[in-house]
């Protein structure tokens, strides 16, 4: 596989250096989300992009969303007929939305005169665990990817969902999947780049639906991608960014509505990427401000405070298949020898742990639960923070002088999070943004969607 160790001749297709003496063809694999195959239209452009993209000699995979708010549409559907839908069938319903977009996008190929491919999650080879709704993948087979890539054609795949091994179950990997598929498939495939289009013009330093004012990041590290992901930001799935650092995987994000150059997700601190012949790209302190909307917090009143009631409570949790994201412990209450443990997780998980920890409570000994959905979680991210003091100082000076209070507090070492009042979260959005100098004179351009 080429490293990222690249210069980008232009905007309409990215190359990567090939070492001397190398051919120049390239594996390329493309993912396209909801908003860019939303539509006839859309789907019609996005396979112009495509067949251009063979066409300048490279071998070319393309993993695909569900069509615009085709699976908010199923999931509503769903809730028409139930209140309590096995997880089985969910995933044999979600999973029909990437398998409409793959064969639609497969006959407009066609119909430019390439040859394409279509194959669902399963026949592309994505082995996973039997987990419905939130799979993880295991293993990757891509024989059939392939052999249709030897014979000339454009293979095209529906990105969310593969197959359990012991069983032949269809699964699904859980919200924004689609970019997990195509990360997993050019690392099984050792492609040169995993292209991510979505409907902006690359990684910003913030929503540009909530700061217009955004700047585009012309590089980032992995690294600074999985905090920016990991703190709700919508233009990569975090557990891609996770599979593309492991195995050293290039991203390029961009837009499909343009051709504009994108952003280069370094997989390596090692590696650098180059807009001009011996130029690197200078990493800025800060790099973004993220934001999630997606998050409830539990409070678990009235703990005993001794040794493995914590222990206890998150193996509850982790039992529920629940993901933890922000902790806080109270200090014991004088005299009581009772404390609060604190926690956000995703809201679709509340359900589930809440019952877990309720059926629990007579053994742990808790007193009561608290459960908030109306929260937001606001992260400031920079490789850069490490050595420059005053960060954290202009952070909560900048929330305090707007008025927006904080009730949890996370860090890292290119990290702060906080949680606030979901009414309150794009304003505070907007005010970081500003007091780090992110902001510009020009707006940035959204081209439809919800940035996936």
């Amino acid at each position: 596989m080429s490293t990222p160790t690249t210069e980008v001749h232009n905007a309409t297709q990215p190359q990567v250096a090939p070492a001397a003496g190398a051919v120049t063809q390239q594996l390329i694999v493309q993912k396209f989300g909801g908003s860019s195959v939303a539509d006839a239209d859309g789907i019609k452009r996005v396979a112009r992009r495509v067949v251009d993209a063979q066409k300048a000699g490279n071998e070319v995979v393309v993993v695909v969303s569900a069509m615009g708010d085709t699976t908010d549409e199923l999931l509503d559907l769903a809730a028409q007929v139930t209140d309590s839908a096995p997880a089985r069938e969910m995933d044999m319903l979600l999973s029909a939305g990437e398998r409409i977009s793959m064969a639609l996008l497969a006959m407009a190929i066609n119909k430019l005169g390439a040859s394409a491919q279509s194959f669902t999650g399963s026949q592309a080879g994505m082995i996973t665990d039997g987990i419905h709704g939130k799979a993880r993948i295991i293993d990757v087979d891509p024989h059939r990817i392939r052999t249709a890539l030897d014979k000339g054609n454009i293979a095209i795949v529906a990105g969310f969902q593969g197959m359990t091994r012991a069983t032949n179950e269809i699964t699904t990997l859980g919200r924004g999947g689609s970019d997990t598929t195509a990360v997993a498939l050019a690392a099984a495939l050792d492609a040169d780049v995993c292209e991510i289009y979505t409907d902006v013009d690359g990684i910003f330093t913030a929503d540009p639906r909530v700061v217009p004012s955004a700047q585009k990041i012309d590089t980032i590290s992995s690294e600074e991608m999985l905090e920016l992901a990991a703190s709700g930001a919508k233009i990569l799935h975090l557990r891609c960014v996770e599979y593309a650092r492991r195995f050293g995987v290039p991203l390029h994000v961009r837009s499909s509505f343009s051709q504009h150059e994108g952003t280069w997700v370094i997989p390596s601190a090692d590696d650098k990427i180059t807009t001009q012949e011996g130029v690197a790209l200078e990493q800025p302190i800060i790099s973004g401000v993220a934001h999630d909307r997606s998050e409830a917090k539990v409070t678990v009143v009235g703990v005993p405070d001794i040794p493995g009631k914590a222990a206890a409570i998150f193996q509850v949790i982790a039992d529920a298949h629940s993901n933890i994201d922000m902790i806080v412990q109270n200090v014991s209450t004088h005299g009581t020898g009772k404390t609060d443990i604190s926690f956000t997780l995703p809201i679709v998980e509340g359900a589930d742990a809440l019952a877990a920890l309720h059926a629990a409570q007579d053994q742990i000994g808790f007193e009561a639960i608290e459960y908030n959905e109306q929260i937001g979680k606001l992260s400031l991210i920079g490789a850069g923070m490490r050595s420059h003091p005053g960060v954290s100082a202009t952070f909560f000076k900048a929330l305090s002088d707007a008025g927006i209070n904080i009730n949890m507090i996370s860090t890292s070492e290119i990290r702060i999070s906080v949680v606030t009042h979901a009414d309150l979260l794009d304003e505070a959005v907007r005010v970081i943004h500003k007091a780090f100098g992110l902001d510009t004179e020009s707006e940035a351009t959204v081209y439809g969607g919800t940035g996936r």
